[in-house]
C-alpha cells in the first residue's frame, strides 16, 4: 500500500526521474553533468545524450546539445512545477489515490477494513478518526500531506534520540591551556641544551620516528629550519624514543631532510623536566632559557583528522613574538600526537602478570595482526622494547576504547553477535592496563608464546591471479588529495567465481580506502564509482581482504573492468602507489553468490555549525534477504550511524548501532550467523553529522554540506552484504 500510494501520487515522470538523475543542489547537478560528459568538452551531445532518456528532455532548446546552464535551468523549472502541484494537491494525485483505493476495496463498500489493508502501520496512519475503517477521503488527506514531506523535505533533519546524546569523539585538535600552570615563565636548566650563544630563540621539537603524526609534521619542521636559519633561531630535535633505535631516528632525519642537532633522550630526563605530554610537542625558549611557549606546531594534523593546510600556526607565531621581544599571545596548547609515558613504576602486590606469560599473548591475539613489522599499523608491538616505547599511547588508546578498533554498541540480550568482534575482553583490558601501570615485570622467557608468522604481502595466501592498476599514482607529501580513479581491465576469457580477494596498495601508509566496482564487458563506466550502489570489493581501514565461506563466491564476468576510487592521505613524504588485487577462485561451483548493495541518502543538506544534524533514509525490501555484514560510510563530519529494520508485523529491531563513528576506521561488521529479513520489511538508516567548529576534522564549519565524493563533502551510505542461491552455475578452470 505504501509504495503504491506514493508511486501513483508522484507527479510528472519526467520531473521525478530528472530529480534523481540531476539531484539538487547545484554542485551535485554539476557532478552528474560531468559524469555524463565523457569527453569533458562541457557539452552532452551525440552518444552522450543517449546515456539516459532524461537528458534529451532537459535539452530545452532542442538543439541536440545539453549545457550545464541548460540542465540547471531545466531542473529549476521542474522543481517549480512540482512545488506548485504539491501545493494544489493536484487532481492527478487524488485520482491515483482513488484508483489504488478501489483496487484494495474488494467488497466495494467504499471503506477499507484491516482485512483489506493488512499493513497495520499504514492502516493506523490512514484511519484518521480511529473508527476502524479507512475512507477514500482519509486516504486522500494523509497521502496529500505525506507526498510533499517525502519529495520536498527528503533528507532534512529528523527527530531522533541519537541527536540528544552527548557523543564522544576520537578526534583531538590543539586546545589552548593556561601556560602558567605548565611551566611558562620558568627557566629550563637541562645541560643538553647546547646552542649558539647568539641565538635569540631556542625551539625544542620532540619527535618519534614511529609516530605517524611526527612524520606528518616533519615537512613543516624542515620548513621552519630553512625559514629561521638566518634569524638567530636554534632548532633542536629531541628524540623521545626510550629504546636504542638510532637507525630509525637517522632514517627519519634523512628522509625529511632535517639538519638540526638531535638530542637523544632515551632516559627521558629532558622530557621529564619539560613535563612533555606527546611526541609532537614543541617548546620555545628565549636566550635566557625562559620557557615562553609549549604545545602544538600547528593545527593541520591531529588524532583522527587532517586538514588541507594549517589554519593556526602556533609555533611560528610564538617564535615571531620572541624575536620581537614580545610574549606569545597563546603560550600553551595541547599537542595531538603519540602519548608519552612517565608512569612511575609501582611494585604491585600481585606479581602474577608478566610480559612473557600474559601481556605478550594479549597483544599477539588482539593487536599484532596490524602492529607487526611492515604491518598496516605505524609501529610494531612484537617485542617488549616496542611495548615499553609505546606504553603511553597503548594506555591512552585502550582506555578510551579507540584500540583495538571496534565501535558497535552492545545490544542487550545479544551476545556473540559478530564474527569479527575486535573489542578487548574486560579481563584482557584490565590486565593490560594493570601491567602497564605496574613495574612491568618481564617474567620468564620460557613462558613466552610461540612467535607468529605474518604474510609479507597476501593475507589470503598466494592468489590464483593478480590484477593491478596500469601505472603508479603520485601521492604528494602534505595536505589533502582529491579522490583518485583508476581502471583495471581483466582478460579472463570466461566468468570466474572469486572466493577470496585482497586489495594490496604498494604504499599502504598513505591509502585510506579503496572502493572497487565491477563493470560487465562493454558497459559504460558511469555513475557507480562513488560506491553509492554498493561495491564489488573494498579496502578500508580495518578491512583489506575478504575470504568467503566455502560454497560462497563473487562473480567476475569475462572481460570485466574494475574501477577503483582511491582516497590517499599524505603522511609527510611524497611517494607513489600502485594497487594490486589478488584473487583466489572457487575450486567448485558455488551454491550462493555474494553481493554488496547499499541504502544511500544523497539528498544531504547539513547546515553550517550544526553539531548534531540527524538524517534518515528508509527502504522497503521487496524480497526475502539473507544478510551477512554491514558497513557504514560517511566522511569527516560523520558522528554516529544506526541500522534498523521494521518487519511486516510491525516489530522494530536495531541491526547495528555505531554511537561513535570514526572516519579513520570504517569497519565491516560481519555477522556470526546470517540475518533473515522477510520481504516487505523496512530498513532504516540514521546518521548524525557534526558540522560544527568543535569537530577538528571539519574542513569548513561555515559551509552548508551536500553529497559529494571528496572528503570535504559528505556521504551517507549503509552497505549491506547478502547472498542469493545459484542454480546450475559453472565455474571456469584456472
Amino acid at each position: 500500500m505504501k509504495h503504491r500510494l506514493v508511486t501513483y501520487c508522484a507527479l510528472a515522470g519526467i520531473a521525478a526521474v530528472s530529480l534523481v538523475v540531476f539531484a539538487s543542489p547545484a554542485d551535485m547537478i554539476e557532478d552528474k553533468f560531468k559524469a555524463f560528459d565523457t569527453n569533458h568538452d562541457g557539452v552532452i551531445s551525440g552518444d552522450e545524450l543517449d546515456a539516459s532518456p532524461i537528458l534529451r528532455r532537459l535539452d530545452l532548446n532542442g538543439d541536440g546539445k545539453l549545457t550545464l546552464e541548460e540542465a540547471r535551468e531545466a531542473m529549476a523549472q521542474y522543481r517549480g512545477v512540482i512545488a506548485e502541484k504539491l501545493k494544489e494537491k493536484s487532481p492527478g494525485q487524488g485520482m491515483a489515490t482513488e484508483l489504488v483505493f478501489k483496487r484494495l476495496d474488494k467488497n466495494g463498500d467504499g471503506r477499507l477494513t484491516a482485512d483489506e489493508l493488512t499493513d497495520k502501520t499504514w492502516f493506523d496512519k490512514l484511519d484518521v478518526n480511529k473508527d476502524g475503517y479507512v475512507t477514500l477521503e482519509e486516504a486522500k488527506q494523509v497521502v496529500g500531506e505525506m507526498v510533499p514531506q517525502r519529495i520536498l523535505n527528503k533528507g532534512l533533519p529528523q527527530t531522533s534520540g541519537v541527536a540528544e546524546t552527548d557523543l564522544a569523539s576520537f578526534k583531538e585538535q590543539p586546545e589552548q591551556l593556561k601556560g602558567t600552570e605548565l611551566g611558562i615563565g620558568r627557566k629550563i636548566e637541562d645541560k643538553a641544551l647546547v646552542h649558539d650563544k647568539n641565538a635569540k630563540a631556542i625551539v625544542l621539537a620532540l619527535f618519534n620516528a614511529t609516530c605517524p603524526i611526527s612524520n606528518k609534521l616533519a615537512p613543516e619542521v624542515a620548513r621552519l629550519e630553512k625559514d629561521y636559519t638566518d634569524k638567530n633561531v636554534t632548532l633542536l630535535l629531541v628524540n623521545t624514543s626510550t629504546e636504542a633505535k638510532s637507525d630509525e631516528a637517522q632514517k627519519f632525519i634523512s628522509e625529511h631532510g632535517l639538519k638540526s642537532a638531535v638530542i637523544p633522550d632515551s632516559g627521558q630526563s629532558l622530557q621529564r623536566e619539560l613535563q612533555a605530554s606527546t611526541t609532537t610537542e614543541v617548546f620555545v625558549l628565549d636566550a635566557a632559557h625562559t620557557l615562553l611557549y609549549r604545545g602544538a606546531i600547528n593545527d593541520q594534523y591531529g588524532l583522527g583528522y587532517t586538514k588541507e593546510a594549517a589554519k593556526k600556526n602556533y609555533l611560528r607565531d610564538a617564535v615571531e613574538a620572541v624575536l620581537n621581544h614580545r610574549l606569545p599571545e597563546i603560550s600553551a596548547t595541547t599537542s595531538p600526537g603519540c602519548a608519552l609515558d612517565f608512569t612511575k613504576p609501582e611494585v604491585v602486590a600481585n606479581h602474577a602478570l608478566t610480559y612473557h606469560k600474559d601481556i605478550s599473548r594479549i597483544l599477539q591475539t588482539n593487536c599484532m595482526s596490524c602492529h607487526h613489522k611492515d604491518g598496516i599499523a605505524p609501529f610494531s608491538l612484537e617485542t617488549l622494547a616496542d611495548v615499553k616505547e609505546h606504553a603511553g599511547m597503548i594506555k591512552k588508546q585502550v582506555d578510551r576504547g579507540a584500540m583495538p578498533p571496534w565501535f558497535a554498541a552492545k545490544q542487550e540480550g545479544r551476545s556473540h553477535e559478530w564474527a569479527n568482534d575486535r573489542a578487548l575482553s574486560e579481563r584482557d583490558k584490565k590486565d593490560l592496563i594493570a601491567w602497564l601501570n605496574s613495574d612491568r615485570a618481564e617474567g620468564d622467557l620460557a613462558d613466552a608464546p610461540l612467535p607468529r608468522k605474518y604474510e609479507e604481502q597476501w593475507m589470503i595466501g598466494k592468489p590464483d591471479a593478480i590484477v593491478e592498476v596500469p601505472k603508479p599514482i603520485q601521492v604528494k607529501a602534505e595536505g589533502v588529495m582529491p579522490y583518485q580513479r583508476a581502471v583495471i581491465e581483466t582478460s579472463f576469457p570466461e566468468d570466474r567465481w572469486v572466493q577470496a580477494y585482497e586489495v594490496a596498495p604498494s604504499a599502504r601508509a598513505v591509502v585510506h580506502h579503496v572502493i572497487v566496482n565491477m563493470h560487465e564487458k562493454g558497459s559504460k563506466l558511469i555513475g557507480r564509482e562513488n560506491g553509492a550502489e554498493g561495491f564489488w570489493a573494498a579496502y578500508v581501514p580495518g578491512n583489506s581482504y575478504r575470504v568467503m565461506p566455502e560454497g560462497f563466491a563473487k562473480r567476475l564476468p569475462a572481460g570485466a573492468k574494475l574501477t577503483l576510487q582511491i582516497h590517499y592521505t599524505p603522511n609527510g613524504k611524497a611517494t607513489q602507489d600502485q594497487i594490486k588485487i589478488g584473487l583466489i577462485f572457487a575450486k567448485q561451483p558455488p551454491q550462493y553468490e555474494m553481493h554488496v548493495t547499499s541504502l544511500a541518502q544523497p539528498r544531504l543538506s547539513i547546515p553550517p555549525g550544526a553539531a548534531n544534524h540527524v538524517v534518515t533514509k528508509e527502504q522497503v525490501i521487496p524480497t526475502n534477504m539473507m544478510l551477512t555484514a554491514y558497513m557504514a560510510h560517511m566522511h569527516v563530519r560523520g558522528k554516529a550511524f544506526k541500522y534498523e529494520v521494521t518487519t511486516p508485523d510491525g516489530k522494530t529491531e536495531t541491526l547495528l548501532d555505531i554511537p561513535r563513528y570514526d572516519f579513520n576506521w570504517q569497519l565491516q561488521y560481519d555477522l556470526a550467523q546470517p540475518k533473515f529479513i522477510p520481504a516487505g520489511s523496512t530498513v532504516k538508516i540514521t546518521a548524525v553529522f557534526d558540522n560544527s567548529a568543535g569537530n577538528p576534522a571539519n574542513p569548513d564549519p561555515t559551509k552548508t554540506v551536500h553529497w559529494g565524493e571528496q572528503t570535504y563533502d559528505e556521504m551517507m551510505i549503509g552497505y549491506v552484504e547478502h547472498f542469493t542461491p545459484l542454480g546450475g552455475a559453472k565455474v571456469a578452470a584456472k
